[in-house]
Protein backbone atom coordinates (compact mmCIF):
# COMPACT_ATOMS: atom_id res chain seq x y z
CA UNK A 1 0.00 0.00 0.00
CA UNK A 2 3.03 2.26 -0.21
CA UNK A 3 4.13 4.09 -3.32
CA UNK A 4 7.91 4.57 -3.28
CA UNK A 5 9.53 6.60 -6.10
CA UNK A 6 12.79 4.98 -7.14
CA UNK A 7 14.48 6.43 -10.23
CA UNK A 8 11.02 7.54 -11.48
CA UNK A 9 9.78 3.97 -11.15
CA UNK A 10 6.99 3.03 -8.74
CA UNK A 11 7.17 -0.30 -6.91
CA UNK A 12 3.48 -0.82 -6.45
CA UNK A 13 1.77 -4.20 -6.68
CA UNK A 14 4.95 -6.08 -5.83
CA UNK A 15 4.73 -4.93 -2.21
CA UNK A 16 1.67 -7.06 -1.55
CA UNK A 17 3.17 -10.45 -2.48
CA UNK A 18 6.60 -9.79 -1.07
CA UNK A 19 5.27 -8.74 2.32
CA UNK A 20 3.09 -11.85 2.29
CA UNK A 21 6.11 -13.96 1.29
CA UNK A 22 8.22 -12.66 4.16
CA UNK A 23 5.41 -13.09 6.70
CA UNK A 24 4.55 -16.60 5.54
CA UNK A 25 7.85 -18.09 4.37
CA UNK A 26 10.24 -16.22 6.66
CA UNK A 27 12.78 -15.89 3.85
CA UNK A 28 14.06 -12.74 2.06
CA UNK A 29 14.33 -14.20 -1.45
CA UNK A 30 10.60 -14.06 -2.30
CA UNK A 31 10.59 -10.46 -1.11
CA UNK A 32 13.51 -9.47 -3.29
CA UNK A 33 12.34 -11.33 -6.38
CA UNK A 34 8.78 -10.04 -6.24
CA UNK A 35 10.00 -6.49 -5.61
CA UNK A 36 12.38 -6.59 -8.57
CA UNK A 37 9.63 -8.12 -10.71
CA UNK A 38 7.29 -5.25 -9.87
CA UNK A 39 10.03 -2.72 -10.63
CA UNK A 40 10.77 -4.25 -14.04
CA UNK A 41 7.10 -4.55 -14.97
CA UNK A 42 6.42 -0.92 -14.06
CA UNK A 43 9.50 0.17 -16.00
CA UNK A 44 8.31 -1.43 -19.24
CA UNK A 45 4.63 -0.46 -19.06
CA UNK A 46 4.62 2.89 -17.23
CA UNK A 47 4.40 4.81 -20.54
CA UNK A 48 1.63 2.59 -21.91
CA UNK A 49 -1.44 3.22 -19.73
CA UNK A 50 -3.69 0.86 -21.68
CA UNK A 51 -1.29 -2.01 -21.06
CA UNK A 52 -0.52 -1.01 -17.50
CA UNK A 53 -4.07 -1.10 -16.15
CA UNK A 54 -4.56 -4.60 -17.56
CA UNK A 55 -1.14 -5.76 -16.40
CA UNK A 56 -1.69 -5.02 -12.69
CA UNK A 57 -3.39 -8.37 -12.16
CA UNK A 58 -0.72 -10.29 -14.07
CA UNK A 59 1.97 -8.38 -12.18
CA UNK A 60 0.64 -9.57 -8.86
CA UNK A 61 0.52 -13.20 -9.92
CA UNK A 62 3.92 -12.97 -11.65
CA UNK A 63 5.58 -11.53 -8.56
CA UNK A 64 4.18 -14.25 -6.32
CA UNK A 65 5.02 -16.98 -8.81
CA UNK A 66 8.60 -15.92 -9.49
CA UNK A 67 9.26 -15.33 -5.81
CA UNK A 68 8.05 -18.83 -5.01
CA UNK A 69 10.00 -20.33 -7.93
CA UNK A 70 13.31 -18.86 -6.82
CA UNK A 71 12.62 -19.77 -3.22
CA UNK A 72 12.01 -23.41 -4.10
CA UNK A 73 15.07 -23.50 -6.35
CA UNK A 74 17.16 -22.42 -3.36
CA UNK A 75 15.93 -25.37 -1.32
CA UNK A 76 12.81 -23.87 0.26
CA UNK A 77 9.42 -25.54 0.32
CA UNK A 78 6.07 -23.89 -0.30
CA UNK A 79 2.93 -25.67 0.81
CA UNK A 80 -0.54 -25.19 -0.60
CA UNK A 81 -1.42 -23.14 2.49
CA UNK A 82 1.51 -20.77 1.86
CA UNK A 83 0.37 -20.17 -1.70
CA UNK A 84 -3.29 -19.77 -0.74
CA UNK A 85 -2.44 -17.13 1.89
CA UNK A 86 -1.19 -14.85 -0.91
CA UNK A 87 -3.91 -15.73 -3.42
CA UNK A 88 -7.07 -15.83 -1.26
CA UNK A 89 -7.43 -12.03 -0.79
CA UNK A 90 -6.83 -11.49 -4.49
CA UNK A 91 -9.40 -14.12 -5.57
CA UNK A 92 -11.96 -12.77 -3.09
CA UNK A 93 -11.38 -9.28 -4.44
CA UNK A 94 -11.84 -10.30 -8.09
CA UNK A 95 -14.99 -12.35 -7.46
CA UNK A 96 -16.61 -9.68 -5.30
CA UNK A 97 -15.83 -6.85 -7.70
CA UNK A 98 -17.27 -8.60 -10.74
CA UNK A 99 -20.28 -10.13 -8.98
CA UNK A 100 -21.30 -6.83 -7.41
CA UNK A 101 -20.73 -4.73 -10.52
CA UNK A 102 -22.45 -7.20 -12.87
CA UNK A 103 -25.57 -7.56 -10.70
CA UNK A 104 -28.79 -6.01 -12.05
CA UNK A 105 -29.67 -2.52 -10.89
CA UNK A 106 -27.34 0.20 -9.71
CA UNK A 107 -26.36 2.37 -6.72
CA UNK A 108 -29.21 3.83 -4.71
CA UNK A 109 -28.05 7.35 -5.57
CA UNK A 110 -28.55 6.54 -9.27
CA UNK A 111 -31.78 4.53 -8.99
CA UNK A 112 -33.72 7.35 -7.30
CA UNK A 113 -37.11 8.24 -8.76
CA UNK A 114 -36.82 11.97 -8.05
CA UNK A 115 -34.17 12.61 -10.73
CA UNK A 116 -34.62 13.00 -14.46
CA UNK A 117 -33.03 10.74 -17.06
CA UNK A 118 -30.48 13.46 -17.90
CA UNK A 119 -29.50 13.85 -14.23
CA UNK A 120 -29.20 10.09 -13.92
CA UNK A 121 -26.86 9.95 -16.94
CA UNK A 122 -24.71 12.68 -15.43
CA UNK A 123 -24.45 10.72 -12.17
CA UNK A 124 -23.53 7.53 -14.02
CA UNK A 125 -20.75 9.28 -15.93
CA UNK A 126 -19.47 11.02 -12.79
CA UNK A 127 -19.26 7.67 -10.97
CA UNK A 128 -17.57 6.01 -13.93
CA UNK A 129 -20.35 3.46 -14.26
CA UNK A 130 -20.58 4.02 -18.00
CA UNK A 131 -17.24 2.25 -18.54
CA UNK A 132 -16.96 -1.54 -18.98
CA UNK A 133 -16.63 -3.54 -15.75
CA UNK A 134 -13.17 -5.01 -16.61
CA UNK A 135 -11.85 -1.51 -17.25
CA UNK A 136 -13.30 -0.27 -13.95
CA UNK A 137 -11.69 -3.21 -12.16
CA UNK A 138 -8.27 -2.55 -13.69
CA UNK A 139 -8.44 1.14 -12.81
CA UNK A 140 -9.63 0.36 -9.28
CA UNK A 141 -6.79 -2.15 -8.75
CA UNK A 142 -4.20 0.32 -10.05
CA UNK A 143 -5.39 2.86 -7.46
CA UNK A 144 -5.90 0.32 -4.64
CA UNK A 145 -2.27 -0.79 -4.62
CA UNK A 146 -1.39 2.81 -3.78
CA UNK A 147 -3.82 2.83 -0.85
CA UNK A 148 -6.80 4.42 -2.65
CA UNK A 149 -9.83 2.12 -2.29
CA UNK A 150 -12.07 4.56 -4.11
CA UNK A 151 -14.89 6.86 -3.08
CA UNK A 152 -18.22 5.77 -1.66
CA UNK A 153 -21.01 6.21 -4.19
CA UNK A 154 -23.56 6.97 -1.46
CA UNK A 155 -21.74 9.46 0.77
CA UNK A 156 -18.91 10.64 -1.52
CA UNK A 157 -16.41 9.89 1.28
CA UNK A 158 -13.17 7.91 0.86
CA UNK A 159 -13.81 4.20 1.33
CA UNK A 160 -10.68 3.80 3.44
CA UNK A 161 -11.91 6.52 5.83
CA UNK A 162 -15.33 4.89 6.24
CA UNK A 163 -13.77 1.48 6.89
CA UNK A 164 -11.18 2.91 9.31
CA UNK A 165 -14.01 4.54 11.28
CA UNK A 166 -15.86 1.21 11.75
CA UNK A 167 -12.97 -1.28 11.86
CA UNK A 168 -12.03 -0.78 15.57
CA UNK A 169 -15.61 -1.48 16.68
CA UNK A 170 -15.80 -4.71 14.68
CA UNK A 171 -12.38 -5.89 15.87
CA UNK A 172 -13.42 -5.19 19.47
CA UNK A 173 -16.68 -7.13 19.06
CA UNK A 174 -15.16 -10.07 17.18
CA UNK A 175 -12.12 -10.21 19.47
CA UNK A 176 -14.31 -10.25 22.57
CA UNK A 177 -16.51 -12.99 21.12
CA UNK A 178 -13.44 -15.05 20.20
CA UNK A 179 -12.00 -14.60 23.70
CA UNK A 180 -15.29 -15.70 25.30
CA UNK A 181 -15.40 -18.76 23.04
CA UNK A 182 -11.85 -19.80 23.94
CA UNK A 183 -12.12 -19.12 27.68
CA UNK A 184 -15.39 -21.07 27.94
CA UNK A 185 -15.03 -23.62 25.15
CA UNK A 186 -11.71 -25.18 26.15
CA UNK A 187 -12.60 -25.77 29.86
CA UNK A 188 -16.04 -27.12 28.92
CA UNK A 189 -14.49 -29.47 26.36
CA UNK A 190 -11.94 -30.67 28.94
CA UNK A 191 -14.67 -31.40 31.48
CA UNK A 192 -16.60 -33.39 28.88
CA UNK A 193 -13.50 -35.37 27.89
CA UNK A 194 -12.55 -36.20 31.49
CA UNK A 195 -16.16 -37.08 32.39
CA UNK A 196 -16.86 -38.86 29.12
CA UNK A 197 -20.15 -40.74 29.18
CA UNK A 198 -21.31 -39.16 32.45
CA UNK A 199 -24.55 -37.16 32.85
CA UNK A 200 -22.64 -33.87 32.78
CA UNK A 201 -21.11 -34.89 29.44
CA UNK A 202 -24.54 -35.55 27.99
CA UNK A 203 -25.95 -32.28 29.33
CA UNK A 204 -23.08 -30.22 27.94
CA UNK A 205 -23.30 -32.03 24.58
CA UNK A 206 -26.99 -31.20 24.41
CA UNK A 207 -26.24 -27.57 25.25
CA UNK A 208 -23.63 -27.46 22.46
CA UNK A 209 -26.11 -28.89 19.95
CA UNK A 210 -28.69 -26.29 20.97
CA UNK A 211 -26.08 -23.55 20.63
CA UNK A 212 -25.33 -24.66 17.09
CA UNK A 213 -29.01 -24.70 16.17
CA UNK A 214 -30.07 -21.34 17.65
CA UNK A 215 -29.84 -18.44 15.13
CA UNK A 216 -27.78 -15.53 16.36
CA UNK A 217 -30.48 -12.96 15.51
CA UNK A 218 -33.08 -14.84 17.61
CA UNK A 219 -30.66 -15.19 20.53
CA UNK A 220 -29.81 -11.49 20.28
CA UNK A 221 -33.47 -10.50 20.50
CA UNK A 222 -34.01 -12.81 23.49
CA UNK A 223 -30.97 -11.34 25.29
CA UNK A 224 -32.30 -7.82 24.70
CA UNK A 225 -35.77 -8.72 25.99
CA UNK A 226 -34.42 -10.41 29.11
CA UNK A 227 -31.44 -8.29 30.19
CA UNK A 228 -32.32 -4.88 28.74
CA UNK A 229 -36.12 -4.69 28.67
CA UNK A 230 -37.14 -6.90 31.62
CA UNK A 231 -34.22 -6.76 34.06
CA UNK A 232 -32.75 -3.39 33.01
CA UNK A 233 -29.28 -4.73 33.74
CA UNK A 234 -27.49 -4.13 30.44
CA UNK A 235 -28.01 -1.68 27.55
CA UNK A 236 -29.59 -2.98 24.39
CA UNK A 237 -27.81 -1.10 21.58
CA UNK A 238 -24.92 1.13 20.62
CA UNK A 239 -21.30 1.40 21.75
CA UNK A 240 -21.76 4.00 24.48
CA UNK A 241 -24.53 5.93 26.18
CA UNK A 242 -25.34 9.47 25.12
CA UNK A 243 -24.59 10.88 28.56
CA UNK A 244 -21.61 8.67 29.43
CA UNK A 245 -18.50 7.50 27.60
CA UNK A 246 -16.52 5.67 30.27
CA UNK A 247 -14.71 2.35 30.00
CA UNK A 248 -17.32 0.62 32.15
CA UNK A 249 -20.11 2.00 29.96
CA UNK A 250 -18.40 0.60 26.85
CA UNK A 251 -17.93 -2.80 28.53
CA UNK A 252 -21.60 -3.03 29.49
CA UNK A 253 -22.63 -2.19 25.91
CA UNK A 254 -20.26 -4.88 24.64
CA UNK A 255 -21.54 -7.76 26.80
CA UNK A 256 -24.76 -8.70 25.00
CA UNK A 257 -23.51 -8.52 21.37
CA UNK A 258 -20.26 -10.32 22.29
CA UNK A 259 -22.15 -13.15 24.01
CA UNK A 260 -24.58 -13.49 21.11
CA UNK A 261 -21.74 -13.54 18.55
CA UNK A 262 -19.69 -16.00 20.62
CA UNK A 263 -22.43 -18.61 20.32
CA UNK A 264 -21.70 -18.90 16.58
CA UNK A 265 -18.34 -20.60 17.27
CA UNK A 266 -18.43 -21.64 20.96
CA UNK A 267 -20.12 -25.04 20.36
CA UNK A 268 -17.54 -25.89 17.69
CA UNK A 269 -14.65 -25.04 20.02
CA UNK A 270 -16.21 -27.23 22.71
CA UNK A 271 -16.61 -30.20 20.35
CA UNK A 272 -13.08 -29.95 18.95
CA UNK A 273 -11.62 -29.69 22.47
CA UNK A 274 -13.60 -32.69 23.68
CA UNK A 275 -12.74 -34.95 20.73
CA UNK A 276 -9.03 -34.06 20.66
CA UNK A 277 -8.68 -34.44 24.45
CA UNK A 278 -10.41 -37.83 24.42
CA UNK A 279 -7.97 -38.98 21.74
CA UNK A 280 -4.92 -37.66 23.61
CA UNK A 281 -6.00 -39.26 26.91
CA UNK A 282 -5.64 -42.69 25.26
CA UNK A 283 -2.04 -42.08 24.15
CA UNK A 284 0.79 -44.09 25.72
CA UNK A 285 2.65 -41.09 27.14
CA UNK A 286 -0.45 -39.98 29.07
CA UNK A 287 -0.96 -43.44 30.54
CA UNK A 288 2.76 -43.54 31.42
CA UNK A 289 2.53 -40.21 33.24
CA UNK A 290 -0.52 -41.44 35.18
CA UNK A 291 1.21 -44.73 36.05
CA UNK A 292 4.12 -42.79 37.61
CA UNK A 293 1.71 -41.49 40.23
CA UNK A 294 1.18 -37.96 38.93
CA UNK A 295 -2.02 -36.29 40.02
CA UNK A 296 -4.82 -36.36 37.40
CA UNK A 297 -4.82 -32.56 37.18
CA UNK A 298 -1.08 -32.51 36.47
CA UNK A 299 -1.42 -35.19 33.81
CA UNK A 300 -4.15 -33.24 32.03
CA UNK A 301 -2.49 -29.83 32.29
CA UNK A 302 1.10 -30.78 31.47
CA UNK A 303 0.75 -33.78 29.17
CA UNK A 304 -2.72 -33.90 27.63
CA UNK A 305 -3.91 -30.32 27.22
CA UNK A 306 -1.02 -28.96 25.20
CA UNK A 307 -1.22 -31.74 22.62
CA UNK A 308 -5.01 -31.53 22.52
CA UNK A 309 -4.83 -27.82 21.68
CA UNK A 310 -3.20 -28.41 18.28
CA UNK A 311 -6.43 -29.30 16.38
CA UNK A 312 -8.35 -26.77 18.48
CA UNK A 313 -6.00 -24.02 17.32
CA UNK A 314 -6.62 -25.00 13.69
CA UNK A 315 -10.36 -24.95 14.30
CA UNK A 316 -10.23 -21.47 15.86
CA UNK A 317 -8.33 -20.13 12.86
CA UNK A 318 -10.86 -21.63 10.47
CA UNK A 319 -13.75 -20.18 12.52
CA UNK A 320 -12.60 -16.56 12.19
CA UNK A 321 -14.35 -16.05 8.80
CA UNK A 322 -17.58 -17.41 10.33
CA UNK A 323 -17.13 -15.02 13.22
CA UNK A 324 -16.68 -12.07 10.86
CA UNK A 325 -19.77 -13.15 8.90
CA UNK A 326 -21.76 -13.28 12.13
CA UNK A 327 -20.95 -9.64 12.85
CA UNK A 328 -23.31 -8.56 10.04
CA UNK A 329 -26.37 -9.96 11.82
CA UNK A 330 -25.14 -9.19 15.35
CA UNK A 331 -24.35 -5.57 14.59
CA UNK A 332 -27.72 -5.12 12.90
CA UNK A 333 -29.60 -6.54 15.91
CA UNK A 334 -27.70 -4.57 18.55
CA UNK A 335 -27.18 -1.37 16.57
CA UNK A 336 -23.41 -1.81 16.79
CA UNK A 337 -21.65 0.63 14.41
CA UNK A 338 -19.13 -1.74 12.86
CA UNK A 339 -18.12 -3.12 9.50
CA UNK A 340 -21.00 -5.59 9.52
CA UNK A 341 -23.61 -2.85 9.48
CA UNK A 342 -21.51 -0.91 7.01
CA UNK A 343 -21.42 -3.95 4.69
CA UNK A 344 -25.20 -4.28 4.96
CA UNK A 345 -25.70 -0.61 4.12
CA UNK A 346 -23.26 -0.86 1.21
CA UNK A 347 -24.99 -3.95 -0.18
CA UNK A 348 -28.45 -2.41 0.11
CA UNK A 349 -27.29 0.79 -1.58
CA UNK A 350 -25.18 -0.99 -4.24
CA UNK A 351 -22.11 0.97 -3.15
CA UNK A 352 -19.62 -0.93 -5.32
CA UNK A 353 -16.33 0.60 -4.07
CA UNK A 354 -17.36 0.21 -0.42
CA UNK A 355 -18.38 -3.44 -0.86
CA UNK A 356 -15.09 -4.20 -2.61
CA UNK A 357 -13.03 -2.37 0.01
CA UNK A 358 -14.78 -4.23 2.83
CA UNK A 359 -14.05 -7.52 1.07
CA UNK A 360 -10.35 -6.70 0.88
CA UNK A 361 -10.18 -5.86 4.60
CA UNK A 362 -12.17 -8.91 5.72
CA UNK A 363 -10.11 -11.25 3.53
CA UNK A 364 -6.92 -9.73 4.92
CA UNK A 365 -8.17 -10.27 8.49
CA UNK A 366 -9.01 -13.92 7.71
CA UNK A 367 -5.59 -14.52 6.17
CA UNK A 368 -3.92 -12.74 9.10
CA UNK A 369 -5.76 -15.03 11.52
CA UNK A 370 -4.46 -18.07 9.61
CA UNK A 371 -0.90 -16.74 9.88
CA UNK A 372 -1.33 -16.18 13.63
CA UNK A 373 -2.55 -19.78 13.95
CA UNK A 374 0.56 -21.05 12.17
CA UNK A 375 2.74 -19.01 14.52
CA UNK A 376 0.84 -20.37 17.52
CA UNK A 377 1.83 -23.88 16.47
CA UNK A 378 5.46 -23.08 17.26
CA UNK A 379 4.50 -22.38 20.87
CA UNK A 380 2.12 -25.30 21.28
CA UNK A 381 4.18 -27.94 19.47
CA UNK A 382 8.01 -27.60 19.63
CA UNK A 383 8.32 -30.16 16.81
CA UNK A 384 6.99 -27.56 14.39
CA UNK A 385 9.87 -25.28 15.35
CA UNK A 386 12.41 -28.00 14.55
CA UNK A 387 10.88 -28.59 11.14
Amino acid sequence: FFRIPLAKVNISVGFIPFLASVAILGHPWPMLISGVTALLVDTFVRHKPAIRVWFNTAQYMLAVGLGGLVYTSLGGRISLDDFSFSVIPFVALVLTFFFVNLAPGGPASVMRFDVTAEQRDVLIRAMGLDRPVPQRYAEWLAAAVHGDLGTSLLTNEPVSARIADRLPNTLTLAGSALLISILLGIPIGLVQAVRRGSPIDHVLSLASAIGLAVPVFWLGIVLILVFAVSLHVLPSAGVTSVSSDTLWDRVTHLVLPAVALATTILPTVVRFTRSSTVEVLHEDYVRTAASKGLAPGVVIRRHALRNALIPVTSAVGALVPRLLGGTVVTEAVFGWPGMGRLALEAAQGRDYPLVTGLTVVIAAIAVGASIVVDLAYTWIDPRVRLQ
